[in-house]
């Protein structure tokens, strides 16, 4: 008699190609699904915000502050870039990159930016002495920011990136899976054709 495991075995190699090509799709759709359900909840949220940035006007904190920087460091031919903004970082409780940081002969100009944040500061060369000037948007526009990768950072990017891979493949799997299902595959092929056609009026009408 043979063991049950060599005949479990032997059943799935006896199972028909397009089976198991349909359970490899179903299982790639269905898990996928599952790892970016919660990307997909959140770019379908920040997406509508998004078109809707009235939504979020408004909400400007703002504050100035004032302050001082050792002059050595705004040497213009060799200028201390990494004290002038760890200076201003820890005296001011910033956040975010360096998105800029250029001088000359009379001012250093830094901007520190994030999602929904923004830091401009303005050094007099001569003196030392600084204005800043600390922008906050608000959660709304947090996210907004986060959706567009706007002054968001590397890993955010790749996570972007990845994200868009993934949902590619969400898609392309979940259409593979109509083609095995027999009893609404044309139904829903003349659903997805009907989808494409109204995507191409939309962008036709836009680009007009």
């Amino acid at each position: 008699m043979q063991p049950l495991s060599s005949a479990k075995s032997a059943n799935k190699t006896q199972r028909p190609l397009n089976l198991r090509i349909h359970s490899a799709i179903r299982w790639v759709h269905t898990y996928i699904s599952l790892v970016t359900l919660l990307i997909v909840l959140f770019f379908s949220i920040t997406g509508l915000t998004l078109n809707h940035a009235e939504w979020s006007s408004g909400g400007v904190v703002e504050k100035q502050v004032t302050g001082s920087i050792n002059v050595k460091w705004l040497d213009i031919n060799a200028p201390d870039k990494l004290s002038i903004a760890e200076k201003l970082r820890q005296d001011h409780s910033l956040h975010g990159h360096v998105d800029e940081l250029r001088i000359d002969d009379r001012e250093c100009t830094v901007m520190f930016k994030a999602p929904g944040y923004a830091a401009d500061a303005f050094i007099d060369v001569k003196t030392g002495q600084y204005q800043m000037t600390i922008a906050e948007e608000g959660k709304l526009a947090v996210m907004n920011d986060l959706h567009k990768g706007r002054h968001s950072g590397k890993l955010w990017s790749v996570l972007i990136d990845a994200s868009a891979i993934l949902l590619t493949i969400i898609s392309l799997s979940g259409l593979g899976l109509l083609f095995f299902l027999k009893r609404i595959r044309t139904g829903g092929l003349i659903v997805v054709g009907a989808g494409a056609l109204l995507l191409i009026a939309a962008v036709a009408t836009t680009l007009r």
